[in-house]
């Protein structure tokens, strides 16, 4: 019986105390500041109560606090700071805290290639199948033929309409075109970047104004195409070689 008062007695105490503290202190109401407009979430710890409040986002909070408490401002994105209250702390409608920002530095990034991964390699389409370009897959659209509608009505199926209307519409004509000239845009570029400009000057002795026409002129040549797509610069340039010498025998030839 007599345990049972004395703890009685003792919560009492703890209680009052723990109400006297409380009595003791005001609702303290102060601000953030930083470079930043992310002002929301930043604890705010009342390091002898231990209470704990969150500022809003404009960086404002609430607390109860009395002169000579430890205010603690931690954050993930702050560097953590603490502040003893004074008493003219309590009267200050402006009442501030700076906080600077933590600048997190990034370990070093390694790039590494992955040359051999690939769609194909991954399964996720088929080895050695065939690329189409842009072009090229709009003319193989173009001239598909769809075996499989209206099957049934003739022998073996019958054939879409589109593409017949693609024909005599000449929009088939004109994707054929577009190819060819992707394809010449393609050697050309393929040319430009295994040759330079002064190799076809100082070394095939071919003018500055004509070096761009014979660039065309040597795409045109579908031997020669072949080899410049193998990226064999040897061969190549052997071929080139040539072409170059009947290239300048033309603008002789035209400016006689």
């Amino acid at each position: 019986m007599f345990q049972k008062i004395t703890c009685f007695l003792i919560v009492v105490m703890i209680g009052q105390a723990c109400l006297s503290q409380v009595q003791d202190r005001s609702v303290f109401n102060g601000k953030i500041a930083s470079n930043t407009s992310d002002l929301e979430g930043v604890h705010v710890i009342n390091a002898q109560t231990e209470e704990t409040v969150t500022t809003d986002a404009s960086g404002s909070f609430s607390i109860l606090a009395k002169a000579d408490d430890v205010l603690v401002f931690s954050s993930i994105s702050f560097k953590e700071k603490r502040i003893m209250l004074k008493p003219e702390d309590f009267t200050n409608l402006n009442f501030s805290v700076k906080l600077s920002m933590v600048m997190y530095q990034l370990q070093e990034v390694v790039i590494k290639r992955y040359d051999n991964i690939n769609a194909e390699s991954l399964g996720i389409i088929p080895e050695g199948q065939k690329k189409y370009t842009a072009a090229e897959r709009k003319l193989k659209t173009a001239t598909a033929l769809n075996a499989t509608a209206n099957a049934g009505t003739m022998a073996g199926g019958s054939i879409s309409a589109d593409p017949l209307l693609n024909f005599f519409s000449g929009r088939t004509a004109m994707l054929k075109k577009e190819v060819a000239v992707e394809k010449k845009e393609f050697f050309m570029k393929l040319l430009e970047n295994m040759f330079s400009l002064d190799h076809f000057i100082d070394r095939l002795k071919i003018p500055a104004e004509y070096v761009k026409g014979f660039e065309y002129y040597a795409v045109e040549n579908e031997k020669f195409t072949v080899i410049l797509n193998s990226k064999n610069k040897t061969s190549t340039e052997f071929l080139l070689g040539e072409l170059a010498a009947k290239y300048k025998e033309i603008i002789a030839s035209e400016n006689k």
